[in-house]
This record gives C-alpha cells, structure tokens and sequence, in this order.
C-alpha cells in the first residue's frame, strides 16, 4: 500500500488503462500535457474510513484490507488511546458556580455553551447523556430544545436528584483497545490515521475554548506519536455541519471530512439523498455509511455507480465491526464488499481521504509547461499549495511524436520505459509525476 515508486502502477509495456476520449480536433501538439481526473487515469476513487477506533475495526477488517492491499482511513478518539497526553476535561470557572447559577438563571443563548461544556464534568452520574442529547438538538438547528435539555441536568443536580460519583481511574485495558504501538504499526502498513477529537463531543454544544481544546489537543497528540502527516485529516464526530464548529475546525485541519469547501467539490454527506450522477461539478464527494441496516447489493451499487462515471469519490463510513461499536457489519459482509471492490481496481483508485483529497486540490491548481529541446519534451509540473503538505503524484497524460513508439520518462533519478498509446488525438504516453520537484523528461528510444 505504501507509495514505493514514482511510476508505481505502469510497466514497461503498453499500458493498460482507460482512454479518457476527448472531441477535440486532431493534430494534437507535441507536448501538451493534461493531468487525469484520478490517479493512474481511474474512472472514480473510493476511501474506506472508520469511526471511533472500536478494536474489531483493528482486528477484524484491517487484515481483511491489507490482504487486498487496499488501504483505510481511521478518525480516532485520541483521549481513549491509553498513553495520550490529553485527556478529556472541562475548561472555565469552578462548577460549583455554574451549578449555583443555574439556581437563578435559566439557560438561554447566553449561558448555554458553557454550561454544556461543564455538563459532562459536574461529577453526576448521567450528565453527558444529556449533554449528548443537547448536542444533537443543536446539530437539528434547535437551539431552545438544547437550552432545556441542559436546564433540566442542573435543576436535578440542584434537587438532589441525580448521584454524585467520583472520577474513573483508567485501567489497564489489555488487548481489548487500540494502543499507539499499534497505531504505527497500521500506519507503517499504509493506513491514514487522523483526528475525532479528544472525547467524541458533539462540537456544536462546546463554548470556544472547550471546542478548540477538543480540536488542538487532539491535533497535538498525533503530532507528537505519529508527525505532521497524519495532522491533515478530521472528522468532528456525529457528522456535524454545524457552522460555528467547522468554522472553527477548518482553522486546525486542512480536510473535514464533515465539510470541504471547494467550490470545485459538490458534497453529498451521508444524509444526502441526491444523486451524485446528476451534478454538474468536477468532483463530487458521495458519503455513504455502511450500516447494519444497508443491504449488501446497495453497497456494491455504489461501487458500481462510482466506476462508471468519471467525477465521484466514494468516501464509505463504517463504524462497527462483529458486534463491538455502532451500527456493527459482520467481517464476513466486510470481506465480501472489500473483494468487491478490489474487483474493479481497474476502473477505481481506493486511496486514503488524505491522499484523495490532495490529488484533487492538486490537480485544480496546478500550472503544467512543457518546452521542446535536443529531441526531448520536457515538462515542469508545479501547483501553488503548501508544498510541505501537498505532494502526491499526480497522474500525466502527454502527446508525443506520431513516430515514437516507445520512450523513456524521466523525473530526476526515477525513469521509466513505456510504450506509447494512441486515441483520436495523436500519441501519447501516460505517467505519473511529482509536482514541484525536477522537471520531466520524455525522450524516443
């Protein structure tokens, strides 16, 4: 799964992928170049990713996906991972004063937030479940109904109606949870790891500096176990769209999976029940969670669905697997879609929502010359991204002399041999390229 080779994916015979028939005149010039809507020229892309980190994702359908060397995309609690730095917690005035207010002051658009945050750390038993249900009302956009959720935990706190219960100490869990040496294990395997927050909060309900907690810590401590590259990715939990709370989160991670805003991107989430066949954008990003509820046949039409158009990313969402988390499949359900999957590689490029995501903000800003010298093409691929962040390969399509069948491409001290292709427009030969790296050399031989 890992990335082992510049030209990972051609040979040296012809190659075999799938012509993207454009109606424009021949006589194509040599050396234009034009960058393929998916890497290695596929029809879609799929990325398989999973919520919460629960144990069977790990034990279950990891070596199911590194059998079919495809990988996966996991948003993790990074407060449940033993080990970590960052812990859940409350951040603001004593609760002891929060609970005296609540005597006096009903909770309205003024005190919500904050008396949300604290809900979860009052230190009485139930007070996140009604937390949870707050939060949930502020996703559906109704605030009053979140209000009196909240009003009704601190009034039973204030009767004497729920029971006081004292901090859990952590125990060793054993091999029944997901540990940091695993963790980078899976990444050395080729799986994305990214952020779900701190607790698995629903964000909407968090005052600012409880939310940016929720949203830096956990950035933090996968800095620190595993580097900047796994920083890229998150998913505030419960698929929010709250507006508040991606605006806050779009400042800490480049890619939500909750919400990108690319102009380019038309975003059908998991709730969407438009069509992604219909939209006339370059890319579509189709959410679909696969749950206990989702027939088998359903879930392979949408890998169909993806294959046979040229513009839709398939970002699939599984939570639990063989009993142990949310809505969980079978492995057995999992092994099947996989193979499914695996099955059209030649029409899908199954890539991390990392790695997707890049590919497409790469593509649309990117600036391709290409120059003729001593009987060379030669090509500079550069795009105007973070180059620090930004550096998958990007897939080159580039018409040559009608008279060369086989040439060499060159990209620093990575070269390959290719035999050309031909379509209406003239020859060509297909390849992928580094951007903002040397220029590219094709030459006949």
């Amino acid at each position: 799964m890992k990335r082992s080779g510049l030209f990972k994916g051609f040979s040296s015979v012809a190659v075999s992928l799938p012509v993207i028939m454009l109606l424009t005149q021949c006589n194509q010039p040599t050396g234009q170049t034009e960058i393929a809507r998916w890497q290695y020229d596929r029809n879609g892309a799929v990325s398989i990713t999973y919520d919460d980190g629960s144990i069977n994702q790990f034990r279950k359908a990891v070596p199911i996906m590194n059998r079919l060397n495809i990988p996966g995309t996991f948003f993790i609690n990074t407060g449940s991972v033993p080990g970590s730095t960052y812990q859940g917690k409350f951040i603001g005035r004593p609760v002891t004063e929060i609970i005296k207010e609540t005597r006096t002051v009903p909770t309205g658009a003024d005190n919500f937030l904050e008396r949300a945050s604290a809900a979860r750390y009052i230190g009485y038993k139930g007070s996140g479940e009604y937390f949870t249900r707050a939060g949930a009302r502020m996703d559906a956009d109704k605030p009053e109904e979140a209000w009196k959720i909240i009003d009704e935990l601190y009034q039973k706190v204030n009767k004497g109606e729920l029971q006081k219960v004292s901090p859990v100490k952590r125990e060793d869990p054993g091999n029944d949870v997901l540990t940091w040496d695993m963790i980078r294990e899976y990444v050395s395997q080729g799986h994305e790891f990214a952020s779900h927050m701190v607790t698995h909060p629903y964000v909407a309900a968090l005052d600012e500096v409880n939310l940016m907690y929720e949203l830096e810590k956990s950035r933090d401590e996968i800095l620190e176990k595993l580097g900047p590259r796994y920083t890229f990715s998150a998913e505030c939990p419960y698929g929010t769209e709250n507006e508040r709370a991606m605006e806050y989160a779009h400042k800490i991670y480049p890619a939500l999976r909750n919400r990108m805003p690319e102009k380019f991107l038309d975003e059908l989430n998991r709730s969407s029940k438009k069509s992604p066949v219909n939209s006339d954008k370059e890319y579509v990003q189709w959410q679909r969670g696969a749950t206990t509820k989702t027939p088998l046949p359903v879930m392979k039409a949408w890998v169909d669905t993806t294959a046979t158009m040229e513009n839709i990313w398939l970002v699939l969402v599984i939570h639990g697997i063989d009993g142990i988390g949310w809505e969980a499949l079978t492995s057995e359900s999992v092994d099947e879609y996989f193979q499914y999957i695996k099955s059209k590689e030649d029409k899908l490029w199954v890539a991390t929502f990392a790695d997707a995501t890049k590919y497409m903000r790469e593509r649309m800003n990117a600036d391709i010359k290409s120059t003729e010298s001593k009987g060379k093409i030669i090509i500079e691929l550069t795009h105007s991204l973070d180059k620090s962040m930004y550096d998958i390969p990007l897939t080159l399509k580039t018409y040559v002399r009608r008279s060369w069948k086989e040439v060499s491409v060159q990209q620093g001290e990575n070269s390959v041999k290719l035999n050309t292709e031909k379509d209406e427009k003239g020859t060509y030969v297909m390849y992928l390229a580094r951007p903002n790296t040397e220029a590219i050399e094709i030459s006949a031989l």
